[in-house]
This record gives structure tokens, sequence and C-alpha cells, in this order.
């Protein structure tokens, strides 16, 4: 007589009797192939490198936020303000923006000091990423004349 559980139990045992893998089960592998692993690291670098040579125009976009802020605090007048922005711009090296280039409104009784500008990042040959920075003296007058009041 023929014993079909012998003959399932015998084929699915490999050598040194453990269970051998085969396509119906067969184990999860878990983990990253070298191909994916490859590609993941590739997409990293890539970041990476944006990211490095971006930190260069944050840096001077906080530059110009803080130039920005003292220069309106400083100044009464139109030609104030840009004078006392070119002064704290060559102190902090800031090329990408100058003092003809802020715009300076009043509202109401405060001196609205505003500015724009573009700041371009040559990644290769002829591929750049351009960031358009923007921002105003409003915001932190506002958040300094709420902390002032009880």
């Amino acid at each position: 007589m023929w014993d079909a559980s012998a003959v399932s139990n015998s084929t699915r045992q490999g050598a040194g009797g453990r269970q051998a893998d085969g396509p119906i089960g067969a184990r999860r592998q878990r983990g990253l192939s070298l191909v994916s692993l490859i590609f993941v690291g590739l997409i990293v670098v890539i970041l990476l490198f944006i990211g490095m040579k971006s930190v260069p125009a944050l840096a001077e976009y906080f530059a110009v936020e803080k130039a920005v802020e003292k220069a309106g605090n400083e100044g009464n007048t139109v030609r104030e303000i840009r004078s006392a922005f070119d002064r704290y711009a060559t102190i902090d090296d800031i090329k990408s923006i100058s003092g003809k280039d802020l715009d300076i409104t009043k509202d109401a009784d405060r001196i609205v000091v505003s500015f724009a500008y573009s700041y371009s990042i040559p990644l290769m040959d002829n591929v750049r990423i351009v960031i358009d920075f923007s921002g105003t003296n409003r915001d932190h007058a506002a958040a300094r004349s709420a902390q002032l009041q009880p």
C-alpha cells in the first residue's frame, strides 16, 4: 500500500531533515536587493547634493531678513533705511539684493520694508534651481508689539 503522507513529507524535507523552500512553502525574504539599494543610495546622494548647494541661499535669506529688520528700526526716511541696509549687507556679505531693491512704504504709523529676489543655484552645466525669496518686516513688528502689550 502506498502512503501519500510519507511521500509528501519526504519530498518537502531536504538533506539533514530540515524543510526545503519550494514555491509553495517559500519563506518571505526581507530587505533590499543590491539594485534597489544602489537606487535608494543614488536618490539620497542627489538630495544631499541639492541640500548642500542650497545652504548658502538660505543663509543669505536669513541675513537679508535680519538686515531688513534692523534697517527698518534704525531709519526714519527712505534714504536712511536704504543706507542702513547697505551697511548691514556689506557686513553680512549679502550680494543678491541691495538697498535700492527694497520696497519701503508707510502703514499707519509704521514703516514697512519689503523685499523680493531670486537666487539661482547652479547644479551642472545647464541645470539650475531658482528659488524666489520674499519677506517684510511687517510680521516682525506686529509680533513685537503683541509681546510688549500685557
